[in-house]
């Protein structure tokens, strides 16, 4: 399984269009340098009133399919 660390903020107004369904993925660097893109969808167990902020693992598997994702900061 491969892993990835990503550090995000998203605000609160600019979030609403990925829950709105008006944008479907969010693209963010990864500490290792890499552009990665995922549908913002496995992000909401985080929206909190201030938005989306902090620093995550989101694991995927052999084939690139997202597995899980879980904040460590």
């Amino acid at each position: 399984m491969r892993n990835v660390t990503i550090s995000i903020s998203i605000s609160t107004q600019d979030y609403l269009a990925h829950y709105q369904g008006t944008v479907k993925e969010v693209v963010a660097r990864s500490s290792d340098g890499r552009n990665i893109r995922f549908p913002s969808t496995i992000l909401q167990p985080f929206v909190s009133h201030e938005g989306i902020s902090g620093t995550f693992v989101i694991r995927f598997d052999d084939n690139n399919k997202f597995q899980d994702i879980q904040k460590i900061g």
